[in-house]
C-alpha cells in the first residue's frame, strides 16, 4: 500500500457464501467488513503490540450495513477500512465493499470500544490506550 493508496483487502466471493437467491448472504457482508478491520489492526501491530499484556481487546458494539448492489459467486471485491477516533470510549471502523469494476456494493459503519478484559468495561481514550500498547497509529489511521 503506497502513501496515496486507500487501504483495502481483496476478497473473492465463494459459492458456499451464497443464499438461496444466488447472491452473497447478508451476514457474509459483515464478515467481509470484519476481515478488513482485523487486517488493518494486524498491519498496525495488533499481534505484536502489548494489548494482551495490558489486558485490552477491541470489541464490536454496533454494525450497520446498507446494501447497494448484489454480489455473486466469482465476484472479486475490495473492502476498505477507515478508522476514526473522537472523544469518549468509542471509535469507528467503517468499510465500503466495492466490485472490481468500481460499483459500490455495500457500506458498513461500525462502532467499537476498547475493553479492559479484567473489569469487563470499556476504557476511556481508546486511541491513547492503543498507542500505549504499541500500535502503529500512522498505519491504523492511514496517515
Amino acid at each position: 500500500m503506497t502513501e496515496h493508496e486507500k487501504f483495502h483487502v481483496r476478497i473473492k466471493v465463494r459459492h458456499y457464501e451464497l443464499d438461496t437467491l444466488g447472491h452473497l448472504n447478508h451476514a457474509v457482508y459483515h464478515s467481509y467488513g470484519e476481515v478488513a478491520r482485523l487486517e488493518r489492526m494486524e498491519r498496525a501491530g495488533l499481534l505484536s503490540s502489548g494489548m494482551r499484556e495490558l489486558k485490552l481487546a477491541a470489541v464490536l458494539l454496533e454494525s450497520h450495513i446498507v446494501f447497494r448492489r448484489e454480489l455473486r459467486a466469482g465476484d472479486e471485491v475490495d473492502v476498505t477500512c477507515d478508522v476514526k477516533f473522537g472523544s469518549g470510549k468509542t471509535f469507528h471502523m467503517d468499510s465500503n465493499i466495492t466490485k472490481a469494476d468500481g460499483t459500490l456494493a455495500a457500506e458498513i459503519t461500525c462502532t467499537l470500544g476498547l475493553m479492559d478484559l479484567e473489569r469487563r468495561k470499556l476504557v476511556d481514550d481508546p486511541r491513547g490506550r492503543l498507542e500505549q500498547a504499541g500500535m502503529d497509529m500512522d498505519v491504523l489511521l492511514g496517515a
